[in-house]
């Protein structure tokens, strides 16, 4: 018997447009399901099945409008969402994010995949209902050798578990556009590649022949690679992390890029970018992809006036035609808070800016039309100029 839980009226809307969470002080029926328990949400007329959270800002995440999920449902949408990455594995890629948790239809659960490995990553404490199931499911979709767990839940220490099959190698090749990345699944942020930036990188490739490049906050420099395979004319990589210079030219090495024309630079962003500015040291191309100001709306305004400060320090650093490469992935500044963002940069630096490309997310990152929430990624290029 499925518990029945009532949500306020006005919820309907979202709901009917598919909307898939339901906040807890939403909830209007007096009831106490367990975590993890199969719920059927009423509201008015409408009706859809979702697993219960009572630890969670977010007491139930909608996953069918039809039925309870079971096995048959589940492995519907993991094979719809491997089918949809289809030109992904076309492109000499074999790294990309497999489930997207709520715009594959699996909201909490995202499923990164590299080469033969999968690394599940999980929002909420109810998926111990779906997890035996999919670690059954995901091995007879693709060719795995390893399923590996990254748990953000408060009961699990963030260290990687393996739950099926083997761990990968410490240095795991990888391919992106045929571009060799080693990666480490048990340590580190985002693995050292940030998959959603994929289609990104390519853009600047495409942008980057005989130009100086600067890219901030590099990480271990997939940005960079592609700027050097671009044909790049000097690129200079900063970050403060310990270690990322000696990762960044593994890859070069295993690229069979020309060493001589990067540079790593183990300094603070902020402090580097003034460096250049007192020096007067000017660049063609800056890559800007700093990371999350933002993790509340409580923190918006501040991330705002830090991501405005970044941008006009950079433009002022370009000559004359540069071009500007802006990222944000926060979710909490939307796409035209962004965009406005980057107009006061540019009127604080006294220069022209021209958006020349704009970008969200790639095919493995799908956002359902009624859950715009899910768009966090903004990815605009500039062409920066004197005004005349």
């Amino acid at each position: 018997m499925v518990t029945e839980v009532t949500v306020v009226p006005h919820l309907k809307e979202a709901l009917s447009e598919g909307h898939p969470w339901v906040y807890r002080d939403q909830v209007t029926s007096k009831v106490s399901p367990k975590t993890g328990e199969w719920v059927k949400v009423r509201c008015g007329g409408w009706k859809g099945y979702g697993l219960w959270d009572d630890r969670s800002p977010i007491a139930v995440r909608i996953f069918s409008r039809t039925q309870v999920p079971d096995r048959g449902w589940l492995r519907q949408q993991v094979e719809q969402a491997w089918e949809l990455r289809e030109p992904i594995r076309r492109c000499q890629t074999n790294a990309y994010r497999w489930l997207y948790g709520e715009g594959d239809g699996l909201p909490g659960i995202t499923v990164d995949l590299y080469d033969r490995f999968a690394v599940l990553q999980t929002y909420t404490e109810g998926f111990k209902t779906l997890k035996d199931d999919l670690i059954k499911i995901l091995p007879t979709v693709a060719n795995l050798e390893g399923i590996l767990w990254r748990s953000q839940s408060s009961e699990t220490a963030e260290k990687v578990q393996l739950l099926w099959g083997q761990m990968p190698p410490k240095n795991l090749l990888v391919r992106e556009h045929n571009l060799k990345f080693e990666v480490d699944l048990t340590i580190g942020q985002k693995t050292g590649l940030f998959l959603d930036h994929r289609e990104n990188r390519q853009y600047v490739e495409s942008i980057s022949t005989d130009r100086s490049v600067l890219n901030c906050f590099a990480y271990t420099g997939a940005f960079s690679l592609y700027a050097l395979r671009g044909g790049a004319r000097k690129v200079i990589s900063i970050d403060i992390g310990k270690g990322l210079a000696e990762a960044m030219n593994r890859n070069i090495e295993l690229n069979q890029l020309n060493p001589d024309r990067h540079q790593f630079i183990t300094q603070d962003c902020f402090v580097a970018l003034n460096h250049f500015q007192a020096r007067q040291t000017k660049f063609d191309l800056i890559i800007l992809d700093p990371p999350s100001f933002a993790k509340t709306k409580q923190n918006r305004f501040a991330a705002i006036r830090a991501y405005t400060k970044l941008n006009a320090t950079a433009i002022r650093l370009l000559n004359p035609n540069g071009l500007l490469v802006s990222a944000s992935c926060t979710s909490q500044i939307s796409p035209e808070a962004f965009k406005a963002m980057l107009s006061q940069a540019c009127d604080q630096a006294d220069r022209r800016g021209q958006i020349i490309y704009e970008a969200a997310h790639a095919v493995d990152h799908p956002i359902p039309i009624g859950f715009m929430e899910g768009r966090y990624l903004k990815f605009v290029v500039l062409k920066i100029s004197p005004y005349v």
